[in-house]
């Protein structure tokens, strides 16, 4: 296997540095250093959204029929890495990465027509309905009913744990419109306008500070059946689907590595007492680069595959259990670094916003409130039991 550029890569590796440089503010790439939650928040990443659209970069991993840039696999990993090696802002998540494929994959022309292009610009921020009390990673147990009545649904039900929900104008939602004797033949995949009568959102403080999760309510709310996605009952096909992507289409490695060189720089400061020359740490840097060495390769296989219009498949899971792994090992690492500076909290958030100096490094910030987060990485998204369980029985045939 060849691993190294061909020229025509090389040169669109400089001009991906090239745009970033042109493009990518200090003050966005300062924010995005200084932010320990999963996903940017939106008055850096939209900023950044509306420069990659304005170049065609808006949707990475898209068919260029519906505005994707036609990469191949190899400039998605150099586009990707060059991306975090910048400190840049996560591109659009929910939107570019969850959504809109399954819009793509199932939604009609009026739906694509429609949301895509405001998907790629910005202006549409999504939130993911998946999660309920007691219906999390038993989702096919979700109650949220949404109830048929002429051209409408009427929705009744709570959905928890929705990431920026606060910040969103729109939510795609798994919703329960037929009781059947087998739970996931009775729910569908609606698209919600935010804004609309009847929904209520309250705010859930991580434990490491942060506003980032949500309780989101719904009482009575009106949607159009025109914003169901494909087939009514055919929604935990879309939603499965949607993991797959979700946990198999980003190329985290990249953004695991430059996490662990901003590790290895505190490391190496006075502000540690340059920690790094414990052969401990040392030792613990090593394994975990290692780990994101053969996580990039799976990685490249993934992309690959997705290139030839394939989904992520099972694969996805083993991805997301790694993924999670590796970061929780990263954030862990980074308290150890920082030691006794890590009992200083600072409950004022955003970071970069922070109107007095505060009593360590501003570097050392994000570190306990990424590690407290971060504990959450082996549940969200399918919780990492499940993802063994789905490794042993799809790949590996047990």
């Amino acid at each position: 296997m060849d691993l190294s550029f061909s020229a025509e890569e090389r040169a669109f590796e400089q001009e991906v540095r090239d745009f970033i440089a042109q493009n990518l503010p200090a003050e966005i790439k300062h924010a995005q250093s200084l932010t320990p939650s999963v996903f940017s928040d939106p008055d850096i990443g939209i900023a950044w959204q509306k420069a990659l659209n304005n170049k065609g970069w808006g949707a990475p991993g898209w068919p260029v029929e519906h505005g994707g840039p036609n990469w191949t696999p190899a400039q998605r990993w150099i586009f990707e890495a060059e991306c975090a090696r910048a400190g840049a802002p996560n591109v659009n998540v929910m939107g570019v990465k969850m959504v809109g494929p399954v819009i793509i994959g199932f939604g009609s022309p009026e739906q694509q027509n429609f949301y895509l292009p405001r998907i790629r610009s910005g202006e549409d921020y999504w939130c993911q309905g998946y999660s309920e009390p007691g219906s999390g990673s038993d989702l096919a147990s979700l109650k949220t009913r949404a109830v048929r009545d002429g051209d409408d649904y009427i929705i009744n039900g709570t959905k928890i744990w929705t990431t920026h929900a606060h910040h969103a104008n729109r939510m795609f939602a798994l919703v329960r419109t037929n009781e059947t004797e087998r739970q996931q033949d009775g729910i569908s995949f609606i698209l919600i306008d935010m804004k609309s009568p009847g929904i209520t959102t309250r705010p859930i403080l991580t434990i490491g500070g942060d506003h980032e999760v949500n309780q989101v309510f719904f009482d009575d709310v009106r949607v159009p059946v025109a914003n169901r996605v494909g087939e009514e009952g055919k929604g935990w096909t879309y939603g499965k689907y949607l993991l797959e992507f979700e946990r198999g289409s980003g190329i985290a490695s990249a953004k695991l590595r430059d996490a662990l060189k901003t590790v290895s720089d505190l490391a190496e400061s006075e502000a540690t007492g340059r920690a790094i020359d414990d052969p401990d740490i040392c030792l613990q840097m090593s394994e975990i680069e290692v780990d994101i060495d053969t996580l990039e390769m799976t990685e490249l296989r993934v992309l690959s595959a997705l290139q030839t219009g394939q989904n992520p498949g099972a694969v996805s899971s083993l991805l997301k259990l790694r993924v999670s792994e590796i970061r929780q090992a990263v954030t862990r690492l980074g308290v150890e670094v920082i030691g006794h500076d890590g009992l200083y909290v600072e409950p004022m958030r955003p970071f970069y916003k922070l109107n007095e100096a505060p009593g360590i490094p501003e570097a050392m910030l994000p570190v306990v409130p990424e590690y407290l987060n971060s504990r959450a990485y082996t549940i969200f998204g399918g919780s990492s039991e499940i993802q063994r369980d789905i490794v042993a029985k799809m790949v590996l045939g047990l």
